[in-house]
């Protein structure tokens, strides 16, 4: 099941009514900030790996 435009365009406009435009807006901002914590802390997973890779060889 894929979503169009107008189908995404309606989930947001009714978002939109439902929370009001600053809870929207403090929704988003702390989506982002939640996304940006989640990165750093699985990028220096990464770099411990390929490190301990570079170890054992």
């Amino acid at each position: 099941m894929r979503l169009g435009i107008t189908e995404i365009l309606l989930i947001l406009v009714l978002a939109l009514v439902v929370f009001g435009g600053s809870k929207l807006s403090g929704v988003g901002k702390a989506l982002g900030k939640s996304i940006r914590e989640f990165k750093q802390e699985v990028a220096p997973e990464k770099k411990e790996e390929t490190a301990e890779d570079g170890k054992d060889a």
